[in-house]
């Protein structure tokens, strides 16, 4: 059992969205709606469902075929704005659909070039209404180590809680080991923290680990307390907490 609570919503679950939702391609508005729909396609986070009404349909194109899904029967469309050009992007669901969700679409994702939730840019997937994400000042000590290299070591870390996952430990760079820490071009982005600023490799002998560190300098407001620390993957380190050793999670999530 993960030492971490789960993400309970069930597959198929749906739920009214409060929040103003729109996206944009190519510079123009695909969509502008405060009727959308949060459908949890699997347990950890939802996709909005858009009613058709507040969607510019005249950028749909209609790709004359239909998708088959537990959600019911959707039509396959496109998006054409000027010179971009989605191909079957767009699921619109009709009568058979689950209840809420008739005269519904919905996009993929990294179809559209940006997304809003009222006027805050959210990246990724849209957030979880049933998962927080804390970001706490702790004094608790904590060590990161690698194959018996010391990484880093801290005790004034900030440790970010968010549902779903495993406690996340920021450190200062001052209590960072920068000796074994090789800068990488690797660029991420979460729905709940913003957009990445940083990623480093560790090396240790002649190893060099990929991608095991990372962070955000200008991260989202509600996670401000993280703002240009340290965060190494648990999954790939070895964390000692408190002179606990921790086992290793088996997510990989930043």
């Amino acid at each position: 059992m993960p030492d971490y609570p789960k993400a309970i919503a069930p597959v198929d679950r749906i739920e009214p969205v409060p929040r103003r939702i729109r996206a944009f391609l190519a510079g123009e508005p695909v969509l502008d709606t405060s009727r959308a729909r949060y459908v949890w396609e699997w347990p950890f986070y939802p996709q909005y469902y858009v009613p058709v009404a507040d969607v510019r349909r005249d950028l749909l194109v209609d790709e004359q075929h239909t998708e088959e899904s537990r959600r019911g029967t959707a039509r396959v469309y496109g998006l054409l704005v000027g010179g971009a050009n989605r191909d079957a992007c767009a699921r619109w669901y009709g009568d058979d659909a689950l209840p809420g969700l008739a005269d519904t679409i919905r996009f993929d994702w990294t179809a559209l070039d940006a997304w809003f939730e009222e006027d805050e840019e959210v990246f990724v997937h849209p957030r979880n209404p049933y998962a927080r994400v804390d970001a706490l000042r702790s004094t608790r000590h904590v060590r990161v180590e690698l194959d018996g290299t010391v990484l880093a070591e801290s005790t004034s870390p900030v440790l970010v809680f968010e549902t779903g996952l495993p406690t996340r430990y920021y450190l200062n760079r001052t209590d960072v080991n920068f000796a074994h820490l090789a800068p990488s071009a690797t660029r991420t982005a979460c729905p709940y923290k913003g957009r990445t600023s940083a990623w480093w490799s560790v090396r240790v002998g002649d190893t060099v680990h990929e991608d095991l560190a990372w962070s955000y300098d200008f991260p989202t407001a509600a996670l401000l307390p993280i703002a240009g620390l340290v965060a190494f993957y648990n999954e790939k380190v070895d964390l000692i907490v408190d002179g606990e050793r921790l086992s290793r999670p088996k997510t990989h999530f930043s």
